[in-house]
C-alpha cells in the first residue's frame, strides 16, 4: 500500500490518530521522518536541514494551536562530519528559538542515506481539531503559498547552471517559518485548523473528509508567494505550484463569518479568506475551486 493507504488504515485503528498531533492530558506530541533522496534536493545545506526537519513537527505544533516547548531529533547518516552535524543542530536549535521552543537532542544512528526523525512537543488545553468546520464558515489561510515549491525551482536552477545565488535564495526560502503564535492567536477563532504541508489542495480533502463538509475556494484568493512568480512561465504553473505542491507549512483554518475580523486582528501574519465550507451535498465536488473540482493531490514522500 501506498503512504496514504497506510496513514487511513492507522487512522481508523488508533484512537488519537487523525490529526496534525496527539494530545494527551494537555501535552502535544508529533513526530515525523524526513530523507535525502525525498525532502532535501542536492544543495541543501545541513543547516537548513535541521530548520526545515525540525520546523516540519513544530508546524503540527502550530495547527493544534499549541505552544511549542521542544523539540528533538535522530540524525542518521552513512558518516558524520563535524561541521555538518553542527550546522545540523544550529539549524534546528534556531528554528525551536524562533518560536520559543528549545531543541533539546536526539540520537545519532548510522545509515545509507541521511535521514532525519523529528519529535516536537507542546502543551495546550483547547486543541482545535480537523473536526469543527461547519457549513457557512470562512475557509482561511495563513501568509503566502509556493514557498517550497519556489525554493526547488531554485535549487534545480542551481543544479543546471551552478548559479550559487539561486543555491542560496533556494536554501532560505526552505527554512520556513514556523506558525506557531498564529495558531495561538486562531484559537478563539477556528472552528478547525491544520498545517498545508501536503499542499493546499490535499489539506483541503483531509478537512473536508475530517469534517464531514464540502469546500468551496476562490482561486483569485489563495495568496501565493512572489517568489514563486520569479520561477513560474505563466499562470498556470503559478497555481499548480501555489495549490497542489505543498511543503509550505503554512495554516489552514475554518472560521465563522463572524469571527474572520477578530482573527485577522489577532492573527500576527496575513490571514487570508480563501473560500466557504459548504454543506457537501452529494453530487458537488467535495473541493471545488472556481466553480471546477479541485484535485485530490499534493505531496507524497517517494513521489
Amino acid at each position: 500500500m501506498d503512504e496514504r493507504a497506510a496513514l487511513q488504515m492507522l487512522d481508523e485503528t488508533l484512537s488519537q490518530a487523525g490529526d496534525d498531533a496527539a494530545v494527551v492530558d494537555g501535552q502535544v506530541v508529533t513526530t515525523d521522518m524526513l530523507h535525502d533522496t525525498t525532502d532535501f534536493p542536492d544543495g541543501t545545506t545541513r543547516y537548513t536541514a535541521g530548520w526545515r526537519a525540525v520546523g516540519a513537527s513544530l508546524s503540527d505544533v502550530a495547527a493544534m494551536g499549541a505552544e511549542a516547548t521542544s523539540a528533538v531529533a535522530v540524525y542518521a547518516s552513512p558518516e558524520f562530519d563535524e561541521s555538518e552535524l553542527m550546522d545540523f543542530v544550529s539549524g534546528a536549535s534556531d528554528v525551536c528559538e524562533s518560536v520559543d521552543a528549545a531543541y533539546v537532542g536526539g540520537d545519532l544512528d548510522q545509515h545509507v542515506e541521511f535521514t532525519v526523525a523529528t519529535t516536537a512537543l507542546g502543551e495546550t488545553d483547547e486543541p482545535v481539531l480537523r473536526s469543527g468546520a461547519e457549513p457557512g464558515d470562512a475557509v482561511c489561510v495563513t501568509g503566502e503559498l509556493g514557498r517550497s515549491a519556489a525554493g526547488f525551482r531554485y535549487f534545480q536552477r542551481w543544479q543546471d547552471d551552478g548559479d550559487e545565488s539561486a543555491l542560496d535564495r533556494a536554501n532560505d526560502l526552505f527554512q520556513f517559518p514556523p506558525r506557531v503564535a498564529a495558531g495561538q492567536a486562531l484559537v478563539p477563532h477556528a472552528s478547525s485548523m491544520m498545517d498545508s504541508s501536503d499542499g493546499l489542495a490535499r489539506s483541503c480533502h483531509q478537512l473536508t473528509e475530517a469534517s464531514e463538509v464540502g469546500l468551496a475556494l476562490d482561486g483569485d484568493a489563495v495568496p501565493v508567494d512572489s517568489a514563486v512568480h520569479d520561477v513560474a512561465a505563466d499562470e498556470a504553473t503559478v497555481r499548480e505550484l501555489a495549490w497542489y505542491f505543498g511543503e509550505d507549512f503554512e495554516l489552514v483554518c475554518t472560521v465563522p463569518e463572524h469571527a474572520v475580523e477578530d482573527a485577522r486582528a489577532d492573527c500576527p501574519v496575513p490571514l487570508s479568506v480563501v473560500g466557504e465550507v459548504t454543506d457537501g451535498d452529494d453530487g458537488d465536488p467535495a473541493v471545488s475551486i472556481d466553480g471546477e473540482a479541485l484535485s485530490d493531490r499534493g505531496f507524497t514522500h517517494g513521489e
